[in-house]
């Protein structure tokens, strides 16, 4: 990849739509505006940011293929802090790649996943975590999730990184000229006075590192899984959950057979909760494989919930599903209230694990203890933090551990003060932290990484 090339791409989404947008990005944006387009006036000279109306024409014919609206931005006013054309033509897959075929045959290379947003990065114009935020705008799924990444693409996180750093530079520059002084000529500037500041930086990490939990399952979403033997309404719930008939429901035992996965907003969470096999003696060999995946699928769940029917006494069943997640995190939920009463709640809590949560009472059938069900899910996922809003929130494990690896060098650093080690060492872990704090926001990072983190964009941002 060269950044000093110029590149193209359709910028909207695949299909039919009512406009499609091409982005021409680098030194060759305009050429291929006065190339390819022809004005409905006469245009001798393009202003940068003001629309035109015209056509697209093949380049040295007269064929038209599209009427249009285009606009040139130069540089650096641009998102990519280059000159860029954008096209603004009807919105037909056959249109759009027509034009592009265009740009491609003017001498225009087709760019990579991510490649623009790479470009304002490399350019300036925005930092790593401003980039990254720009692809969990595109993906969020939440309203929760959409504010998490507008606060990063505001710039908030990279503010709060650099004043961590500011500090980190103030507390080395004082270590740097310790190390060619005595403690008398310093005063404040030795290790011990670093020993404190150091420890304002750390209570500042950790307060940004407790986000992470509630962060990054906003960014990312969570799973749950449904579990329980047949029949006691787990295609009901998932039904219910869902405010749709997503999931069969008949009163014979296995008809559910495989998952049935579909993802709801709870609390701000994109939850994908997964309606799975009744767990039983397996009647046939495709049942007991849809039964071990349930097992399996389990392990990876950020919620087990075990649904019993209220209706009926406890069954073995029931007890080996509570013994085989003792070690997930599981929220315990009775169906069928609606019903008599026949399942003895100091029996079931006898059996729950002392981790687990509930029981909660409820009828999938007509709705009742549902919204208590989905605010103690919601706390579960959460952990308890759904009522703090902090400024700004960890939600990139990619972030969590550039932090952590900053917070353990902090540490080693006030451990070499304790200990009465030279000011290099102090020095130097602190260096390592300054380090750390880089990766987040781009100032100190590999091609590697840049590579690995813009592939997963999209073609076109």
């Amino acid at each position: 990849m060269s950044i000093g090339d110029t590149i193209a791409a359709i910028a909207t989404p695949p299909g039919t739509g009512g406009i499609g947008v091409i982005r021409v990005s680098g030194p060759r944006a305009e050429d291929i505006a006065r190339l390819l387009f022809r004005s409905s006036h006469h245009v001798r000279d393009f202003k940068s940011r003001r629309l035109y109306h015209g056509d697209i024409v093949a380049a040295g014919q007269s064929t038209v293929i599209d009427e249009v609206l285009i606009v040139l931005m130069r540089k650096p006013n641009s998102y990519t802090g280059e000159d860029t054309l954008e096209i603004y033509c009807h919105g037909g897959l056959l249109i759009m790649e027509s034009i592009l075929g265009e740009v491609a045959r003017a001498g225009v290379r087709l760019a990579e996943p991510g490649e623009f947003t790479k470009r304002a990065f490399l350019n300036n114009r925005i930092d790593l975590s401003q980039a990254e935020a720009t692809a969990d705008m595109i993906a969020a799924r939440t309203r929760r999730g959409l504010d998490l990444a507008l606060s990063h693409l505001k710039g908030n996180l990279a503010r709060k990184i650099e004043a961590l750093h500011s500090p980190l530079l103030d507390i080395l520059a004082a270590l740097e000229v310790s190390i060619d002084f005595t403690e008398e000529e310093l005063g404040e500037a030795s290790p011990p006075a670093a020993y404190d500041a150091l420890e304002a930086v750390v209570a500042d990490i950790e307060r940004l590192l407790a986000t992470s939990p509630e962060g990054i399952i906003c960014r990312q979403g969570a799973s749950v899984v449904i579990a329980g033997r047949p029949n006691v309404g787990k295609s009901s719930l998932l039904n219910r959950l869902l405010g749709e008939q997503r999931a069969i429901v008949t009163p014979i035992p296995g008809t559910t057979r495989d998952f049935i996965e579909e993802t709801v907003d709870i609390r701000g969470v994109p939850v994908r909760l997964m309606d799975t096999a009744g767990i039983r003696h397996p009647e046939n060999i495709i049942e007991a494989e849809g039964i071990r995946r349930v097992w399996q699928k389990s392990e990876g769940a950020d919620v087990v919930m075990v649904l019993l029917d209220g209706s009926e006494p406890l069954r073995d069943e029931d007890t080996e599903i509570l013994e085989g997640n003792r070690t997930r995190p599981v929220l315990v939920v009775v169906n069928k209230v609606d019903l008599a009463p026949g399942l003895d709640g100091d029996v079931l809590r006898s059996h729950m694990s002392g981790e687990a949560s509930g029981p909660l009472w409820i009828s999938a059938k007509f709705g009742q203890g549902i919204d208590e069900l989905i605010e103690v899910l919601g706390c579960l996922l959460l952990h308890d933090q759904a009522e703090r809003e902090p400024e700004v929130r960890i939600a990139n494990i990619r972030h969590q551990a550039a932090l952590e690896e900053a917070l353990r060098s902090i540490r080693q650093a006030q451990s070499s003060i304790r200990e009465g080690h030279s000011p290099e060492f102090v020095a130097f872990d602190i260096q390592q932290a300054i380090a750390g704090l880089d990766l987040i926001t781009g100032r100190s990072v590999d091609e590697q990484v840049l590579d690995r983190i813009f592939s997963t964009f999209c073609i076109g941002k």
